[in-house]
């Protein structure tokens, strides 16, 4: 795997193209899904490369500089980088219409209209194109599992469903996950996947193609794995059963059995270098916690009982040996297929550093995880459904520990403390991006910020 350097803005004539796009991104980037700067104004973009994949496609990484906000922990990073394919044309199509950026006033694009490219089906098929021919464009580098031919021709189409990157289907074959907010070095859901199909886990497919920056800036952009066309997620298939009053439990307890042998896969590919101390977790977990009650103050009158769940921690026993764990599992990273479970999405939380999420951590982390997405499905329905949820999270405990020989329900301190950390992380989240969903993890909050919840 590549070394991993630092990216820095360059300021070569790559900067030239932003007389023409700055404007233009200042306004865009914020209303998009996956950008992480909402609460912070822009306060200046460089670009750190530009690349033209093909006549009318731009490839730019993109460095979002944002006023510094004083936090308990410091102050935030002080920008991002983000991957953009910009498609430049002088008349737009109508099928293109909600993609459209801008048309550029000023500038080597002057006159031009700007667009996202990854909704323009001659881009997205391009850029499959050049992922089954290796090789370099200019600062991109383009790689392959030799083992794997991708077919050429497939169709491509991009999903909308709301997440931190972008993805396009082709042919209902592949699928190829772009990168949206760049960290450099190889992004887990490359690492991790790769892995563990050396391992011989089938519960996760396998990589067959990607695309990153060359050294000495090198950073993954984008991973192409099979496509699972008849599968759903584990949410979709929650909230069916849900709206149908069906029961979950059978599809929860399996879907424990197979978290437990990734775990087991995971293990045996990056072997755990020792145990965790408890104390030094629940002091990041209360880090955490004092900047999540600092930027949203219906979180501040459950903070000392929310602390109490970390000051347990500290003391409680040990529970299982930390290693490598999904890092964000809940009901949407999850895919059912006949009667198998799949894991994907291993790229952590996106907002955390990438030396974090690759980081050995308890497996009660990704329990927690889904056992707090049980509870948000069982709150999409009006009456709540607390039993259901109830019985969906003891299902899935319990395949889990048939599995992995040890019960987490029987970590009680621990598990409370990883739940309480999600349900604040969860806060954060749904407060800078889905205020109406705030209700939700402030709901669990409530219930973890008393003792025994």
């Amino acid at each position: 795997m590549p070394k991993t350097i630092t990216l820095r803005p360059r300021t070569t004539a790559v900067e030239r193209p932003l007389a023409s796009l700055s404007g233009l991104l200042r306004e865009w980037l914020p209303s998009q899904r996956w950008f992480a700067g909402k609460d912070r104004p822009v306060t200046d973009l460089s670009l750190l490369s530009l690349t033209e994949l093909f006549p009318g496609c731009m490839h730019l990484l993109v460095h979002a500089s944002h006023a510094p906000v004083p936090t308990p922990g410091g102050t935030h990073p002080p920008g991002d980088c983000y991957q953009l394919l910009l498609g430049v044309r002088e008349h737009l199509a109508p099928r293109l219409e909600r993609a459209y950026i801008g048309r550029a006033e000023k500038g080597p694009l002057a006159g031009l209209a700007v667009y996202d490219a990854l909704h323009d089906p001659r881009c997205a098929h391009l850029l499959l194109e050049r992922l089954r021919q290796p090789g370099a464009a200019g600062p991109l580098r383009f790689d392959a599992d030799p083992a794997t031919r991708v077919p050429g021709g497939l169709p491509p189409r991009l999903l909308d469903a709301e997440q931190s990157n972008s993805s396009i289907v082709y042919g209902d074959a592949y699928i190829l996950k772009v990168f949206r907010r760049i960290q450099p070095g190889v992004n887990p859901d490359l690492e991790v996947p790769a892995a563990l199909a050396a391992q011989g886990c089938a519960r996760v497919p396998a990589p067959v193609a990607w695309f990153s920056t060359a050294a000495p800036r090198p950073a993954t952009l984008g991973v192409l794995q099979p496509f699972l066309p008849d599968a759903s997620d584990g949410w979709t298939l929650a909230l069916r059963a849900l709206s149908t009053g069906d029961d979950f439990t059978a599809e929860a307890r399996e879907l424990g059995r197979a978290m437990a042998e990734v775990h087991t896969a995971l293990a045996q590919a990056f072997p755990p270098a020792g145990q965790t101390e408890n104390g030094a977790t629940a002091r990041a977990m209360s880090a955490r916690l004092d900047a999540a009650a600092h930027a949203v103050p219906a979180l501040r009158p459950f903070v000392p009982g929310l602390r109490a769940a970390f000051a347990a921690l500290a003391t409680c026993d040990a529970g299982p040996p930390s290693q490598r764990i999904h890092g964000d599992l809940h009901l949407g990273q999850v895919l059912q297929a006949g009667r198998d479970w799949f894991v994907i999405d291993f790229e952590g939380e996106p907002s955390r550093p990438l030396t974090e999420r690759c980081a050995a951590q308890s497996p009660v982390r990704d329990v927690a995880g889904m056992l707090r997405s049980f509870d948000y499905a069982a709150r999409q329905r009006r009456p709540w459904r607390p039993e259901w949820a109830r019985r969906c999270r003891e299902a899935f405990c319990a395949g889990y520990a048939a599995q992995a020989g040890w019960d987490p329900r029987k970590k009680h301190a621990l598990l409370r403390a990883h739940e309480t950390d999600r349900a604040v992380y969860e806060v954060l989240y749904e407060a800078r991006h889905r205020p109406d969903w705030l209700p939700v993890p402030m709901a669990a909050i409530k219930r973890l910020a008393v003792w025994g919840g």
